[in-house]
């Protein structure tokens, strides 16, 4: 199973719009984040997490031309805004392509987007999804996806599990109950927006600490501000642990994440 990472950013990408910090104005391509996404492929299946606002860009980089299946961890503008350039998969496919969330985000999708989930027009020129609520363990070949319930601070939000590692962005507190669904990952990519303490959002030392408690072979951390500047946060972190960056891409398998 390969995951890649598609954006590392939060909600305003970095750089910023006219800010002229160092981040903002580094040449290091590690420091340049479009909004938070990540793909998950294992033999000839493409899983999307989140169709965030970068996501044209995000596919044409990676040269993605086929999507299985989307799943939405929750209805924030970063993570869903970019929904409409799904209706290029569903031309080139089609079909209707399923989408997966919780109940109240694929409530909010349908409000929000309904004309996305209306049936698909016959010259596929519009997105044409299938809403699905996620509660339980699902199956694409290879990979099985397990919902992981999260706190992004007072909203339920879900993050995914698919087969050895997890992917929890958004996120401030992990219930207990969750936790049991976190044991033994090769691979975990956890949520880490900035130095200062957020209401919403893991700091790095909050990033950290979960991050140990829940002891992956290795740890990933995304989601993050202009705050956070790849080589100096890199150069700080514990042996198994590192910063994600655009374009990565992680293979998990019987081997580990490497």
């Amino acid at each position: 199973m390969e995951i890649i990472f598609l954006g590392t950013g939060s909600s305003m990408g970095t750089p910023v719009i006219g800010c002229p910090c160092a981040v903002c104005q580094s040449g290091d391509s590690r420091n340049q984040r479009t909004r938070a996404s990540i793909l998950v492929r294992a033999g000839t299946r493409n899983l999307l997490v989140d169709p965030g606002p970068d996501l044209r860009v995000q596919m044409l980089r990676e040269g993605i031309d086929h999507l299985d299946a989307v799943f939405v961890t929750h209805i924030h503008a970063d993570h869903v805004n970019g929904i409409d350039d799904l209706r290029s998969f569903n031309y080139l496919q089609r079909e209707v392509i399923p989408c997966y969330a919780d109940q109240f985000t694929i409530d909010s999708l349908n409000e929000r987007f309904s004309y996305c989930f209306a049936p698909p027009d016959p010259s596929w020129s519009k997105p044409s999804l299938s809403a699905h609520v996620m509660t339980d363990k699902a199956r694409w070949d290879e990979i099985e996806v397990t919902p992981v319930p999260v706190m992004h601070g007072k909203l339920p939000i879900l993050g995914y599990r698919f087969n050895q590692a997890a992917y929890l962005t958004d996120v401030k507190t992990v219930p207990e109950s969750s936790m049991t669904l976190l044991r033994d990952l090769d691979l975990l990519i956890l949520d880490c927006l900035r130095y200062e303490d957020h209401p919403t959002h893991l700091s790095v030392d909050e990033a950290l600490d979960l991050a140990r408690r829940i002891d992956a072979r290795r740890t990933i951390f995304t989601h993050m501000t202009h705050d956070i500047d790849f080589d100096t946060l890199s150069a700080s972190l514990p042996s198994g642990m590192e910063l994600a960056y655009d374009g990565l891409h992680v293979q998990v398998g019987a081997q580990g994440a490497c």
